[in-house]
């Protein structure tokens, strides 16, 4: 073997040269080995490493910092590394690419080829180009997909509705609520209806993945190539953007669209999804949601909508603005155009035949303007009610009920509602030419109560928006002398004590009782002493005196002194306990003094008329109620309903039943088989009518009142009328058809 040392300049150096002085080799010199065992041209290159730089002044640290390398140089040695054992590991593999790796590799100016042609890539570059591409696209679509997450909240729009109150024979009353929808189960969507407007915005919709590639880039194209954007949407991506995103047209809102809308299609149903969308699209008339569409264009339910109306409707996604046909001549040009072409359209898809198309040949003409059914003046107070009584029988929260969706149908009838408001209505106007002093501050409350408990009238005031308290609702005034059925009822029932300790005696309608005036109340002690020290005396309205009179006759001729011993002797616990049974409030009964037997409690109409409307029902009182049924979004609602219950026996009732029959016909005969009682307050402050007939009670009470300095009660000065010309009679008797 012979060895030999080469020099980097190419000359050998042997044993026979003479020998030169030993220079260190250049930091880039290279020692060339000739191995002679190797073959003839193999080299060996030997690195000559630089020599070591002096020790850097300074102590240890500087020392280690100034041989630690620069960061870059780390950071190059890590990647050359792991290259390396990339490389190493994934050679062999990606070996048999490796030809083709280098014809991609562009080598410009290319050789072989002249002019222009030098700097243009290969035919496989350009494929290896587009190959690339798409794969980092598909890649970022892949990533993009799995990290686009579906809103868990909704758009606070997407999910508020309005509450629409019905009348008890099932017609829209009102509506509240700050958004015009009604959400509809798809079911109760004609199909019809339901294909018109897939024919309009998205015929393919049970075929596609929820996108429209073609019009994602018709709208991507607008927005870079002409500065604004575009729809171009399926109706899964219109549902997303109603309830998960805003109504902004940027280029991230569309992706974020599309994204939500793949996943939104492969979590969802077709049906699930359609049936979201035509219950928060907007339709124009301030209406969200085809059934408040269908209301507000033609005044019904969708359920009766034709597959003509339903093209109308469907024309107003495009926008109401420019197809609402009662808004300008053009409008109605663009829309009767529009509703031919969608009804065409159907026909084309399939999903109306020839023959029914023909049908159609009329434009529907829409209402001139839409049937809100708005609150105002009554219907504000009937709303309140039905409100309170919804939320409480139901165990709605607040926030529930303020998200609307709610049908709620009332007990409320539109007949006796308008007899009662028309009746107090005129009473109103006649005190106001006749008394307009006094009539300023005068108040009228009134309701109609059935003997099974449901409210079917109300009169709360003469607006709701300028007075907001209900007056049928309001516990203000003393019931006065109306109170005696009461009395009469718990005598019946309880029977008196003359002694603390002995038996109960009965008492009927011929039991007789002192009927004159100024008779002093007594106890079985002796004479009933008040906190002042001076005995109590009952007195009658006028100070008339009727003798020894039977409980019947007093009741009918509404003697007062009578009742108010006959509450000492039941016990006045027993008269409070009856009268809260037969349906006045706990609350309205004030102190169990003698003056309770008078009157002293102040009910309010409604509860007046559910006192009296037990009588009528034979003792059995049912708690009074104004909803008879809820449902949300078409599924019923769990309602508590009150049920009967005994208050009173049943012939203690009809004994009461005929007294106050017979004291309406000695106040007026003409009225007909009908019961009922005037009511006064010894202060005349307050003037009652309570009575029954077919099976319905009402109480009507007047009085005065100036809200700006108290709520305490004025004189009426005469508002109530007289005997002959008794206001609250005559309100009673017109509410009743007795008049």
């Amino acid at each position: 073997m012979t060895d030999a040392w080469q020099r980097s300049d190419g000359r050998e150096d042997d044993d026979d040269a003479e020998p030169e002085e030993w220079q260190p080799p250049e930091t880039d010199a290279t020692l060339h080995l000739k191995v002679d065992a190797l073959r003839a041209d193999v080299t060996m290159q030997l690195r000559v490493p630089p020599p070591p730089e002096p020790a850097a002044a300074g102590g240890r640290a500087q020392r280690r910092r100034s041989a630690r390398p620069p960061a870059v140089a780390r950071v190059t040695a890590v990647a050359t590394s792991a290259l390396a054992r990339l490389r190493a590991a994934a050679g062999p593999r990606l070996a048999p690419l490796a030809p083709y790796a280098r014809r991609l590799r562009p080598l410009y100016p290319r050789p072989g080829r002249t002019g222009w042609r030098r700097w243009m890539p290969s035919w496989r570059q350009w494929a290896g180009a587009v190959l690339s591409g798409f794969f980092v696209i598909s890649l970022s679509l892949f990533i993009a997909y799995e990290m686009t997450d579906i809103p868990k909240d909704l758009n606070s729009f997407a999910t508020q509705q309005d509450n629409v109150y019905f009348w008890s024979d099932g017609t829209p009353m009102a509506r509240t609520g700050w958004v015009q929808r009604q959400d509809m189960p798809l079911k109760d969507i004609p199909e019809q209806v339901r294909w018109a407007v897939l024919a309009a915005e998205n015929a393919s919709f049970y075929s596609d993945p929820g996108i429209s590639v073609k019009g994602i880039s018709r709208a991507l194209w607008r927005t870079v190539g002409e500065g604004d954007t575009e729809g171009g949407s399926t109706i899964t991506q219109q549902y997303v953007k109603n309830v998960y995103l805003s109504q902004n047209q940027t280029l991230s809102r569309k992706f974020t669209e599309a994204m939500i809308s793949l996943k939104l299609d492969n979590k969802m149903s077709k049906d699930e999804i359609l049936e979201g969308y035509l219950n928060t699209s907007w339709f124009g008339r301030g209406t969200y949601g085809i059934q408040r569409a269908s209301q507000a264009y033609y005044g019904k339910d969708v359920t009766k909508l034709n597959a003509g109306e339903a093209a109308v409707l469907a024309s107003m996604l495009k926008g109401a603005a420019l197809y609402d046909p009662t808004l300008s001549k053009a409008n109605h040009q663009r829309a009767v155009e529009r509703w031919s072409w969608i009804l065409d359209r159907m026909v084309d898809i399939g999903k109306l035949s020839p023959s029914q198309r023909a049908k159609y040949r009329t434009f529907p003409e829409p209402l001139k303007s839409g049937r809100v059914y708005d609150t105002g003046k009554q219907s504000d107070y009937l709303v309140e009610l039905a409100q309170q009584y919804a939320k409480k029988a139901a165990h709605i929260s607040d926030r529930d009920f303020d998200l609307g969706g709610y049908q709620i149908y009332t007990t409320f009838d539109r007949g006796r509602e308008t007899a009662l408001t028309d009746a107090v209505t005129k009473a109103r106007r006649q005190a106001g030419r006749d008394r307009p002093g006094a009539a300023k501050t005068a108040h009228y409350g009134a309701a109609s109560v059935a003997t099974d408990g449901r409210i079917l009238a109300v009169y709360g005031g003469p607006d709701h928006r300028k007075q907001g308290y209900n007056e049928s609702n309001a516990a203000t005034v003393q019931a006065g002398s109306a109170f005696l059925p009461f009395d009469y009822a718990a005598g019946l029932e309880y029977g008196v004590r003359k002694t603390r300790s002995g038996p109960a005696t009965p008492v009927t309608p011929e039991t007789v009782y002192d009927g004159d005036d100024g008779v002093a109340v007594t106890t079985p002690e002796g004479p009933y002493w008040d906190r002042s020290g001076r005995k109590v005396a009952a007195h009658n309205d006028g100070g008339k005196s009727y003798g020894r009179i039977t409980l019947a006759k007093a009741l009918a001729q509404s003697v007062n002194t009578p009742f108010m011993q006959l509450g000492m002797d039941t016990g006045l616990d027993n008269v409070r306990r009856t009268a809260v049974a037969a349906g006045l409030l706990s609350s309205s009964m004030g102190p169990q003094v003698p003056a309770l037997s008078q009157g002293s409690s102040t009910p309010s109409a409604i509860r007046m008329a559910s006192g009296y409307a037990t009588f009528a029902a034979s003792g059995m009182h049912t708690e009074p109620y104004s909803v008879r049924r809820i449902t949300r979004n078409g599924r019923t609602v769990p309602l508590g309903t009150p049920v009967p219950r005994r208050a009173v026996g049943t012939r203690v009732a009809e004994d009461v039943s005929q007294a106050l029959t017979d004291s309406l016909r000695t106040a007026h005969p003409a009225a007909g088989s009908a019961a009922g009682k005037a009511g006064t307050t010894g202060d005349d402050t307050a003037a009652w009518y309570a009575g029954t007939a077919e099976s319905v009670s009402t109480a009507v009470v007047v009085y005065r009142m100036d809200l700006t300095k108290s709520l305490e009660p004025l004189p009426l000065k005469g508002l109530a009328g007289t005997s002959a010309d008794d206001v609250p009679y005559g309100i009673w008797a017109h509410a009743m058809g007795l008049g």
